[in-house]
């Protein structure tokens, strides 16, 4: 069995075809990790979502930012932003089961000495430690009552993690950390107002995965949402958004050995990269 994880697919079906093909994915024995976004930017947003969906057990896909905003469209929690491309999931005949399906999906999954997140994990949580605090928002988005999370999540504050939150506030601090940041202070305040765009950083800002105290050290985190960042892999990170829906590439890699796949955004062109 080989697991892959998939960086950022956002709607774009026939790359992440493509890259499967690449691969020589084979459904009976192989298993996908994808860090999220599933949904958005791309064509073909319920395409993707069916196609993932009837993977089953064989594919893992965490919620990225793009994927609970739809779900909050959907609830009429948000309003559709001029440059969302969702329009396809929420007219679909199968509407329901698509939502149902995404909003089961977790924060972070943690298998085989790995952990998966869409965007990052807070300088002073452990591995066990993020994980547990996914769950609870895992159980809210699942409860009945989810609605009431989705309304809440928007906003930027608070900046930084304490035990001490609770309700909402504790809610969107779990989420903006796990599905949004990019970076932070040394002492873990996320600045959300960056978008990545530009890989000059604000003053006292750092990436979130070279705070030096990072707790989650010592196990590699497989992550995505920094485009501008492209991919990254180092003994304890694999970054896979490298940017297939602004046109470039849709990246896999093999867990095992660290073995790179790459569908180009731009046409059929498809490589295997030697270690």
């Amino acid at each position: 069995m080989a697991i892959y994880a998939i960086g950022d697919v956002q709607g774009c079906l026939s790359s992440l075809q493509r890259l499967l093909d690449l691969i020589r994915f084979d459904p009976s024995t192989d298993r996908l990790w994808f860090v999220g976004d599933l949904v958005n930017r791309g064509p073909a947003s319920a395409a993707t979502l069916r196609f993932v969906r009837g993977l089953a057990a064989q594919a893992v896909c965490v919620l990225g930012n793009h994927d609970l905003h739809l779900l909050a469209v959907a609830a009429g929690c948000a309003k559709l932003r001029k440059d969302d491309r969702l329009a396809d999931v929420l007219a679909a005949p199968d509407r329901d089961e698509l939502l149902d399906w995404l909003r089961s999906r977790p924060l972070m999954h943690v298998e085989h000495g790995h952990a998966l997140v869409h965007a990052g994990l807070l300088p002073g949580w452990t591995i066990v430690r993020a994980r547990a605090l996914a769950e609870e928002v895992e159980r809210s988005l699942r409860a009945a009552d989810y609605r009431g999370l989705l309304a809440y999540m928007y906003g930027n504050r608070p900046p930084r993690w304490s035990e001490d939150l609770t309700g909402a506030a504790r809610t969107r601090v779990l989420i903006n950390a796990m599905t949004r940041m990019r970076v932070c202070t040394r002492d873990g305040e996320m600045d959300l107002s960056y978008k990545g765009e530009s890989l000059e950083l604000p003053a006292g800002r750092m990436p979130w995965f070279a705070v030096p105290e990072r707790a989650s050290r010592g196990t590699p985190v497989v992550f995505g949402h920094w485009a501008a960042l492209g991919l990254v892999l180092e003994p304890d990170l694999i970054g896979l958004d490298t940017g297939c829906v602004w046109g470039r590439e849709l990246s896999a890699v093999r867990l095992e050995d660290r073995q790179l796949f790459q569908a180009s955004c731009r046409g059929a062109a498809a490589v295997a990269h030697p270690r």
